[in-house]
């Protein structure tokens, strides 16, 4: 139930555009074409995105965890003053948010615009993914933290040599989370990025999809029936995205079952 949505995206995009619009495909592709995938993967814009979208997922992922969890540490520990006023002000922005309006002049005036901090700074802590890291870091052992100040470990060091080391399963969680999200991100670059040469594949893919993108049309009309073959240019679009994605999601799935289930639980 799960696969065959996805291996009917990949045999539609590789069949013969005919015999998709007539609705013959099912189990097996029919007139086996690469057609659509050349068309997108011609288009010059296309490597650049994939490499922009790589950039932005691996550096907004790695500042976004590290922000989360150094956010989530401190709202962790009991004798933290002030932990309840603070987690109420953090948690007070996952229901009132200044707008799409007021985000543009905050990310204008600050001088980020058409760059990458514009896409990963404005949403790198997601305050439900901090909640997330919190719940689990508190349910770590109180006696651990007594014993280790009693070495003399300040908070940096408990928190770098004892709590990050003990909280693999909800990082990796974190990572997988925040990382599908930069990956799909499309709209901060819509609003935020002029430059095409800086669009992740999200944008180029997008405008393909609409029927948009000058490069793929001319690249179609080259080869092709545009409307014969939007279809299969759709799923092959969607699959190309989707791909990497597939690819990571096993290696961390155990850590995705155990991570989503912090704080279900408490004894």
């Amino acid at each position: 139930i799960t696969l065959y949505p996805i291996y009917y995206m990949l045999i539609v995009s590789i069949s013969d555009g005919n015999a998709v619009l007539r609705g013959d495909i099912t189990i097996l592709p029919k007139g086996i074409n690469f057609g659509a995938y050349k068309a997108v993967l011609s288009n010059e814009y296309v490597p650049k995105a994939y490499l922009n979208t790589l950039i932005y997922t691996v550096a907004g992922t790695l500042v976004s965890v590290g922000m989360t969890a150094l956010c989530a540490y401190p709202l962790s520990r009991k004798e933290f003053y002030g932990r309840g006023i603070f987690t109420g002000i953090v948690v007070f922005t996952m229901f009132f948010d200044a707008g799409i309006i007021s985000n543009y002049m905050v990310v204008q005036s600050a001088g980020l615009m058409n760059s990458i901090w514009a896409i990963i700074l404005p949403g790198a802590i997601n305050v439900w993914y901090m909640i997330i890291m919190r719940t689990f870091f508190s349910d770590i052992p109180e006696e651990l933290f007594e014993s280790a100040r009693l070495d003399g470990a300040n908070d940096l060091t408990i928190f770098v040599k004892m709590v990050l080391p003990l909280s693999k399963a909800v990082l990796a969680t974190m990572v997988l989370f925040y990382a599908v999200g930069f990956w799909n991100q499309w709209l901060q670059p819509l609003i935020y990025l002029n430059d095409r040469s800086r669009f992740p594949m999200q944008l180029i893919l997008r405008n393909i999809v609409l029927g948009t993108d000058a490069a793929l049309s001319k690249s179609m009309s080259a080869s092709a029936d545009m409307a014969t073959m939007s279809l299969n240019i759709k799923y092959a679009v969607i699959f190309i995205t989707i791909l990497p994605i597939l690819m990571v999601y096993p290696f961390v799935q155990k850590y995705f079952v155990k991570g989503v289930m912090v704080g279900s639980v408490k004894g």
